[in-house]
C-alpha cells in the first residue's frame, strides 16, 4: 500500500472534486475459501480535475489489475504496484475512470476480512477501511477530504445477506445459486467510513424514531445476540445525541453487525457499525464492567455518525479529535441516558488511566499533532489519541460550561454538515458560544506533551483548622509546561465510618503555586480531595492526614468517582516510585473487598496484577500473590452468590493462583467438584481456569484438545490456541516462536493467541532466551506483516517481563541500529520505558523491606 503523505493528499485534495464512485464486487465464489484467494472488484470513478491536463494518482492496492480506462482510453499498468498505485495523466475537466481488478481476501482484519466458522463451516466477510484500506477492495482516492456518494453492486451466494452503508435497492438472479445486491446510492462519505458486509448473517430490525435499525451476527452466534439490550443502549443514544446536537441522525437506516476476529472494539462505518464479537457477544455470565464497557462502545461510535461521519476531519492530524469527542461523548451519554450512571468513575479508572500511562512514555506527543503520513498515523490510536483528548474536552466542557459548548457543537455541525473540517473551525463555535477566548486553552493542553501532578500543601493549626492550603503543580523537566486547571476541591469529614462531602469549592490551578486562601481558617477535613469530580487530566497526590484516613477508610466515599480517584493516585504513586509495591498491595487488599462498584474493583484488581508482575520486589512477589489469592478466594466466598462481584474475584483468583495448593483449588473448580455456592463454571470461566491450570503446569495439552472438543466454536479455537502457547515446556515455546515468526501470515485471531500466551508471569525465565530472538527478528517480521498484526507482534513479543538492565541495554543496542522504520523504532523504546519504569519500582519497593 502506498504511504500517503500530508502534502501528496493537501495537493490531490486540491486538485480533484470526487462526484462519484460505482463499486462491482464478484464475491460468489468466497465461500470456496480454499481456492479462491482474490475477488474481482469493477470500480468506476467520476471525478472533476481543476487544472484540466493535469496528472494524479489513484490508489489501487490490488493483486492485479485487469484493465483500467480513463475517459475511454486505456491506462498505461507498467507503472502500477499496490504500493504506488495508479498513475493517471493528462485529466480532463470531467473524468470517468474504470478499473478493473482483483483484490486479496484479507485474514488480518484489514481490507475485506474472510472467516470461516467452524461451527457450520460458512464464510463471513466483512471489510475494514481505516485508516486507508479502501484500497483493498476498490480503486479509490484514499484520503479523508475527498468525500463522495457510492454506488454499491455485489454478487454473493443466494442465501447470504448484503449491509452497506445504505439500504438495498434491488436484489436479482445472477446464477443457479447466486445472486446479485444493489444499494442505493450513498450521501457523501469518505473512502474509510464505506463499508460491505456479506455472509449468511443472522438479522433482527427494529424502527425507532423513523430509524430502520438492524443488528446483525454469524449464525452460530444467534442465542448470545441480546438484541433487546442492543436496541435499548443504541435508542436511548440516539433520543440523548439527537436532542443535544440539535441535527437528526442524517441516514435512512443504522445498522450494527458483530464479527469476529476484529482488530479493534469497533469501527463507525456510516450507518453500518461494525463491532468485536469476541468482546460484546456474551456466551457465558459477564459482570456489569463488561454491559458497561459493550454500551460505551455502542454510544462511542454512535457518536460518530455526527463528528466523524458527517463532519469528517481534514486529514489525520484532526484524528485525536475524532476518537477524542467520541470517547468524551459515549460517557456524557452513558452517565445522562442509559442505567450506567457512574460512567466517569469508569473513564476514570479505566480510560483516563490508559491515557495517563501513554503520556509518561518517551513517545508521548501533543494530542495535536501534525501526520506526515499514514505510517505516522497508524501506531497514533493510542491513549492520548482517545483518553488524553477526551480529558481535555471534558476539561474545556468544564471551562466554557456545558450548555454553551452544546450550542457551539450545533453551529459546528450546522456549517460543516457533509464537509471536512478543522479543530480551529470548532473553537471558533465555541468562542462564539460561550464569549471566551480558547485559542491559549487549545494551545496548553493541545500543543504540549506529559501530564501534570498537583500535590496539595497543607498546615493545619493548634485549633485544628487549615491555616494555609496550596496547591502546587509539578511538570517533568523534559516536559516542564505548567498549565491551567479548572478543579474541584472536595472537603471530606469522617462521620461513623463514612466519608460525607462536607463543603466542595471550584478553582483555576496555574503556575507553580496557586494558595486556597478561602479555606484559611476553616475546620481541616479527613480528607482534602484535590480535582473532586475529576474535571481536570492530571497525577494526584494526597496529603499526610488525608492519605492515612483514606487507607483505613477508602471505602467509606459514598461516591464512587471520590474512590476513584484515591484508587488512581495510589496507582500512580506506586508507578512514580513513590510508593512501595508492597504498601499498594496491602492497601488493595484490604480496602478491595468492601468495594461495591464493579468498576473499580475490576480496574483495581487489574492494577494489583500489574504491580506483583512488574513493580514489586521479586524477592517479595510470591508473599503478595499468594496475599492476592487468599483475599481472591475469600471474597468469592463471601460476595453475593452469581453476582458480578463474586465472579471478578473468582477470575482474579485464576490469575493469581501459583502453589500447589492454590492449584488445586482450581482443579476442583474445573472438575466441579469443590465449586463455591452460585459461581458458575461456565464456558468461558472453564477456559479461564483452565489456562491458570496450564500456565501453572498442571494440566495437560490433552485436557485442552478435550475442552475444545466441546466448544467447537471460533472462541474456542481461539481459547485453545492461548491454551496451547501457554504450555510450559522448552519445547512448546519454540513451537510458537517459529510460528510466529515464520514466512506465511497467520490469520489475526490465531497470530493474536499465540502472542498473548508465548508470555506468562509465571514463565519469565522459560521465555528469557527470546529477548535476544526478539531483536534479531523483529525488524523481518514488523516488514512482512500488515500493519495491525506487525504492531501487535511487536508490543506483545517485546521482552517487558524479562525486568533487568540487561534488557535496557540490549534495547537501546537495537535502538542505535540504523534503517528501523520510525513507527517500529517507536514501539521498541515504548517496551524499554516499560522495564525502565519496573526496575525503579521494584528498587523502591526493595527499599521498604529494610525500613
Amino acid at each position: 500500500m502506498r504511504n500517503l503523505t500530508q502534502v501528496e493528499a493537501t495537493e490531490r485534495g486540491r486538485l480533484l472534486d470526487v462526484t462519484g464512485y460505482d463499486i462491482r464486487l464478484d464475491l460468489s465464489s468466497a465461500g470456496q475459501a480454499a481456492a479462491n484467494r482474490t475477488f474481482r472488484s469493477v470500480t468506476e470513478v467520476r471525478f472533476r480535475c481543476a487544472e484540466p491536463g493535469a496528472g494524479t494518482f489513484i490508489e489501487v492496492a490490488a493483486d492485479s489489475v485487469r484493465t483500467a480506462t480513463l475517459n475511454g482510453e486505456p491506462v498505461d499498468l507498467s507503472g502500477w504496484s499496490a504500493e504506488a498505485g495508479l498513475t493517471l495523466t493528462g485529466l480532463a475537466a470531467e473524468n470517468v475512470l474504470v478499473v478493473d481488478a482483483d483484490f486479496l481476501y484479507s485474514s488480518s482484519g484489514q481490507g475485506l476480512h474472510r472467516s470461516v466458522d467452524p461451527v457450520d463451516g460458512e464464510t463471513y466477510l466483512y471489510s475494514q477501511f481505516e485508516t486507508a484500506d479502501a484500497q483493498r477492495v476498490f480503486a479509490c482516492f484514499d484520503q479523508p477530504d475527498l468525500k463522495s456518494v457510492y454506488t454499491w453492486h455485489a454478487t454473493v451466494p443466494a442465501h447470504w445477506r448484503v449491509i452497506s452503508n445504505m439500504p438495498v435497492r434491488a436484489e436479482e438472479p445472477a446464477g443457479e445459486d447466486t445472486k446479485t445486491v444493489h444499494f442505493v446510492e450513498s450521501m457523501r462519505m469518505s473512502t474509510y467510513i464505506t463499508a460491505l458486509c456479506a455472509g449468511p448473517y443472522h438479522e433482527v430490525r427494529h424502527t425507532h424514531d423513523g430509524i430502520d435499525m438492524g443488528y446483525f451476527c454469524r449464525a452460530s452466534m444467534t442465542p448470545y445476540l441480546d438484541a433487546d439490550d442492543l436496541h435499548l443502549i443504541t435508542r436511548q443514544g440516539f433520543d440523548f445525541f439527537q436532542e443535544r446536537f440539535g441535527v437528526r441522525y442524517p441516514l435512512p437506516k443504522y445498522d450494527q453487525v458483530w464479527v469476529p476476529d476484529f482488530n479493534a472494539g469497533a469501527m463507525e462505518n456510516f450507518g453500518c457499525v461494525t463491532h468485536a464479537e469476541a468482546h460484546y457477544l456474551f456466551r457465558s455470565q459477564v459482570t456489569d464492567f463488561e454491559y458497561e464497557q459493550r454500551a460505551n462502545t455502542i454510544l462511542h461510535e454512535l457518536a460518530h455518525m455526527w463528528f466523524g461521519d458527517l463532519v469528517t476531519m481534514r486529514w489525520w492530524n484532526d484524528l485525536w479529535l475524532n476518537e477524542s469527542f467520541a470517547e468524551w461523548a459515549s460517557h456524557w451519554a452513558n452517565t445522562n441516558a442509559t442505567r450506567f450512571t457512574d460512567a466517569w468513575t469508569t473513564f476514570l479508572s479505566v480510560r483516563k488511566n490508559w491515557g495517563y500511562r501513554q503520556d509518561q512514555l518517551s513517545s508521548t506527543h501533543p494530542v495535536y499533532c501534525e501526520m506526515p503520513d499514514l505510517e505516522a498515523v497508524e501506531v497514533n490510536f493510542d491513549g492520548i489519541t482517545y483518553a488524553k483528548g477526551a480529558s481535555v474536552l471534558k476539561q474545556l466542557v468544564a471551562y466554557v460550561g456545558e450548555e454553551p459548548f452544546v450550542e457551539g457543537l450545533r453551529s459546528y455541525f450546522g456549517k460543516h454538515a457533509w464537509g471536512n473540517a478543522t479543530f480551529d473551525d470548532l473553537l471558533t463555535e465555541l468562542e462564539a458560544a460561550s464569549g471566551r477566548e480558547l485559542r491559549k486553552f487549545a494551545a496548553e493542553w493541545l500543543e504540549t506533551a506529559q501530564v501534570n501532578t498537583l500535590r496539595p500543601e497543607v498546615e493545619i493549626g493548634p485549633d485544628g483548622s487549615y491555616q494555609s492550603v496550596v496547591v502546587r503543580q509539578e511538570a517533568p523537566s523534559e516536559h516542564p509546561t505548567l498549565r491551567t486547571h479548572r478543579i474541584g476541591v472536595g472537603l471530606y469529614d469522617l462521620t461513623d465510618g463514612r466519608l460525607v462531602r462536607r463543603d466542595r469549592i471550584e478553582v483555576d490551578v496555574t503556575g507553580e503555586r496557586t494558595a486556597l486562601p478561602q479555606l484559611a481558617g476553616v475546620a481541616a477535613a479527613d480528607v482534602l480531595l484535590l480535582n473532586d469530580d475529576d474535571l481536570t487530566y492530571a497525577k494526584l497526590r494526597l496529603d499526610e492526614r488525608s492519605m492515612a484516613t483514606v487507607v483505613q477508610h477508602i471505602a467509606g466515599f459514598e461516591s464512587s468517582l471520590a474512590r476513584g480517584l484515591c484508587w488512581a493516585a495510589a496507582w500512580d504513586m506506586v508507578r512514580d516510585a513513590e510508593l512501595a509495591a508492597r504498601d499498594y498491595v496491602a492497601l488493595a487488599l484490604a480496602g478491595l473487598p468492601a468495594e461495591t462498584d464493579i468498576n473499580l474493583v475490576t480496574a483495581t484488581l487489574r492494577q494489583v496484577t500489574a504491580t506483583l508482575v512488574s513493580y514489586a520486589d521479586p524477592a517479595w512477589a510470591p508473599t503478595g500473590w499468594a496475599g492476592l489469592a487468599r483475599t481472591a478466594r475469600d471474597a468469592v466466598a463471601t460476595a453475593e452468590p452469581g453476582s458480578g462481584l463474586q465472579l471478578a474475584w473468582a477470575r482474579t483468583y485464576a490469575s493469581a493462583a501459583r502453589s500447589d495448593d492454590e492449584l488445586a483449588v482450581l482443579r476442583g473448580w474445573l472438575d466441579g467438584g469443590e465449586v463455591p455456592a452460585g459461581l458458575t463454571i461456565d464456558t468461558e470461566l472453564r477456559w479461564t481456569v483452565l489456562r491458570a491450570l496450564v500456565a501453572g503446569g498442571a494440566a495437560t495439552r490433552e485436557e485442552i484438545d478435550a475442552e475444545l472438543a466441546s466448544d467447537r466454536t471460533s472462541s474456542g479455537e481461539r481459547e485453545a490456541a492461548l491454551a496451547h502457547a501457554l504450555v510450559p515446556t522448552a519445547e512448546n515455546k519454540a513451537e510458537v516462536w517459529a510460528t510466529l515468526t515464520g514466512d506465511e501470515p497467520l490469520p489475526n485471531w490465531r497470530h493474536r493467541a499465540l502472542l498473548q500466551g508465548f508470555q506468562h508471569p509465571a514463565q519469565i525465565e522459560l521465555t528469557a532466551p527470546y529477548a535476544e530472538r526478539f531483536f534479531a527478528e523483529a525488524g523481518r517480521v514488523w516488514a512482512s506483516r500488515d500493519s495491525e498484526p506487525a504492531q501487535e507482534f511487536v508490543i506483545l513479543a517485546y521482552p517487558a517481563y524479562q525486568i533487568s538492565e540487561e534488557i535496557i541495554q540490549a534495547t537501546d543496542v537495537w535502538l542505535a541500529e540504523s534503517g528501523h522504520p520510525a513507527p517500529l523504532r517507536r514501539l521498541v523504546a515504548e517496551g524499554r520505558d516499560g522495564v525502565l519504569r519496573a526496575l525503579k519500582a521494584r528498587a523502591r519497593d526493595a527499599a521498604a523491606a529494610t525500613v
